[in-house]
């Protein structure tokens, strides 16, 4: 069966709860009046290395660990660029 915490982090489940409570955090954003494009740009870079965590964790290929990282840092920039555009 499960053994505890360790099985938690050693299956990945861990991540798959913090996703969740992300995917909570975006509807509470939306209802809010959050435009779904400011809602995507601010979380899902940090889903992306949480993805990245969870195949770590798991023990995937190093693909799976590199390519949400690396796919992290565009949404990142594009987030900053947008907040920038708002503001002026």
């Amino acid at each position: 069966m499960t053994d505890g915490m360790p099985w938690l982090f050693a299956s990945g489940h861990a991540v798959d709860l913090v996703l969740c409570v992300i995917l909570a955090e975006a509807v509470i954003l939306v209802r809010r009046g959050w435009s779904g494009l400011d809602t995507v740009l601010l979380l899902l870079p940090g889903a992306l290395i949480l993805l990245a965590l969870r195949a770590a964790l798991v023990e995937a290929e190093w693909w799976w660990v590199a390519l949400p990282l690396l796919a992290s840092l565009p949404v990142h920039l594009a987030d900053v660029a947008n907040r920038r555009a708002q503001k002026n």
